[in-house]
């Protein structure tokens, strides 16, 4: 169980093996359920014959179920890369956050889920030292495959308590080229390769630029590509 003040139903889900290469967390991901309501998804959060899971669900009133002891490797990324980490399910913290998703009528997140997304969050980084570029949506290290938590998470307030990464302005010294948006991309953690480049920057839209997500690299995302870069550039160097 998860040292913290926050009040943590144990609700075990069997889908959990250990971590490989004595991995420890270093990646949190944030996803949504993209199912209809609590019951079905922590039903199939802990189906053994449909081997997924997460270490953690938050449910719309803000309850937080904890299904996966943080030391094992929960099955909740699958295929996917972060700052050249392949295997995330062992390198990371999963959290599940109740919503329909996109399949089943995306809504707004309740004030009390994202007050629960905070806190947990928040003594998750600080437990395991997640630096900010490390705290992601589960769409950005699989991009195209996966749109979750997607547009109407609020990533900037995450920021502002603490948990992941908002540029505190948003500016570029002049127009950002198709090689330097990118390298920006690169630099901040994702794979861009010759054919996906549309869906990864959807996959940034829908994180750093959500009131435009199209894959359509404006120059307004191409800018906020640069300030991300430069901040990243900034905590690791």
């Amino acid at each position: 169980m998860a040292d913290t003040d926050i009040n943590i139903l144990w609700h075990p889900s069997p889908n959990f093996n250990q971590r490989r290469d004595k991995k420890t967390p270093t990646i949190l991901v944030q996803h949504y359920t993209g199912m209809k309501n609590t019951q079905e998804a922590l039903a199939r959060l802990c189906d053994p014959k449909v081997e997924v899971s997460a270490h953690y669900l938050i449910d719309e009133e803000g309850a937080v179920y904890q299904l996966v002891d943080e030391k094992k490797r929960a099955w909740h990324a699958g295929l996917g890369s972060w700052r050249g980490e392949t295997d995330i399910n062992s390198a990371s913290i999963g959290i599940e956050i109740v919503n329909p998703g996109h399949e089943f009528g995306y809504r707004q997140f309740s004030e009390r889920q994202m007050q629960s997304v905070i806190s947990l969050s928040k003594s998750i980084v600080e437990r395991h030292q997640i630096a900010s570029f490390n705290v992601i949506g589960h769409s950005d290290l699989a991009p195209g495959r996966k749109q979750d938590p997607g547009e109407l998470f609020d990533w900037k307030r995450l920021a502002e308590n603490g948990v992941g990464l908002w540029p505190e302005a948003v500016q570029s010294e002049g127009p950002v080229s198709d090689d330097d948006f990118r390298h920006a991309l690169d630099v901040i953690g994702y794979e861009v390769g010759s054919e996906n480049l549309q869906d990864v920057t959807a996959a940034f839209q829908r994180h750093w630029r959500q009131e435009k997500v199209d894959g359509i690299a404006d120059a307004e995302t191409r800018i906020m590509a640069k300030s991300i870069q430069n901040c990243v550039l900034r905590l690791t160097n």
